[in-house]
């Protein structure tokens, strides 16, 4: 789970209007946090596998809303894959 402050804070980044909690590019945004938390905590922890299989659920859903953005609105998905860098 990520903090909320931090959770503001991209949602804020990545908002295409300003009441915009839920598009695919913020839903995108922040799973792609938790999978950089995720895979930081799984260094240290390498026999934590619910966490591990809740890590690759959440690159599943990732991946499925990236597939979604792309065929949708492929410019705002070349934007997003810019900015986040993935």
């Amino acid at each position: 789970m990520l903090p909320q402050d931090k959770k503001k804070r991209i949602i804020e980044k990545f908002k295409t209007h300003a009441t915009d909690t839920g598009s695919p590019q913020v839903q995108i945004a922040i799973l792609t946090e938790e999978i950089k938390d995720l895979s930081e905590h799984l260094k240290g922890h390498k026999k934590d596998f619910s966490s591990r299989r809740g890590l690759i659920k959440k690159v599943g859903e990732r991946r499925r809303l990236m597939k979604y953005l792309k065929r949708e609105d492929a410019k705002a998905y070349d934007d997003l894959m810019g900015k986040l860098k993935i």
